[in-house]
């Protein structure tokens, strides 16, 4: 088998998975190894059992807006803003449970929404398309959100060391204390740089 029929295997068997993207096979989600496809609830008990596909919803009175969920979610089903009362976004919730670990004041409960069904009959291909384009979305969006902050931190860090090395030493020791600034100011840019490589 070639590296292409396996690559187009991996992608037809996770065509095949619901997408909650609730990492209790133990891999994150949606990055399986080979081997790990029968990692799912609905194959191997050990992996939770499958159940009827929960919402989580956010009690507005006890929401702190810590953002902690928001920060969980994986496919960025829940919005709301630091210190304001966070909602969820029932289309786009998975029911993967993430959200509730982090949550400092336990205001997140997972309702029901299937009545009996599980699995496939509880969950549609459409539904799963949808959470792994939201995945995937939300994967860009962290990506370029550390690019764009690593650029911002080199850049602060530069026009630092411009300003130490603008400044002139009159003494002994304001010349050890403009290298000791050199220093930290260099190995954040080295930091930085390690970064992008």
């Amino acid at each position: 088998m070639n590296m292409n029929s396996t690559k187009n295997l991996a992608d037809r068997l996770e065509d095949i998975l619901p997408q909650t993207q609730c990492t209790k096979c133990g891999y994150p989600a949606p990055i399986y190894p080979q081997d790990a496809f029968d990692l799912h609830p609905s194959i191997d008990p050990e992996c939770g059992i499958e159940r009827p596909r929960p919402v989580a919803f956010i009690d507005p009175k006890a929401c702190i807006g810590c953002t902690l969920c928001i920060q969980a979610c994986p496919v960025d089903a829940i919005v709301g803003a630091s210190k304001q009362m966070h909602v969820v976004l029932s289309d786009w919730c998975t029911g993967c449970d993430l959200c509730i670990p982090p949550c400092p004041v336990d205001c997140i409960t997972m309702v029901n929404v299937t009545n009996e069904s599980t699995g496939w009959d509880a969950w549609s291909p459409e539904q799963a398309d949808i959470a792994r384009a939201r995945y995937h979305a939300r994967e860009l969006r962290l990506d370029r959100e550390q690019r764009d902050n690593d650029e911002r931190l080199a850049k602060k860090a530069a026009m630092k060391l411009a300003a130490v090395n603008a400044e002139a030493a009159d003494s002994e020791e304001a010349k050890k204390e403009q290298e000791r600034k050199r220093a930290i100011i260099a190995a954040a840019i080295a930091r930085a740089q390690e970064k992008k490589s």
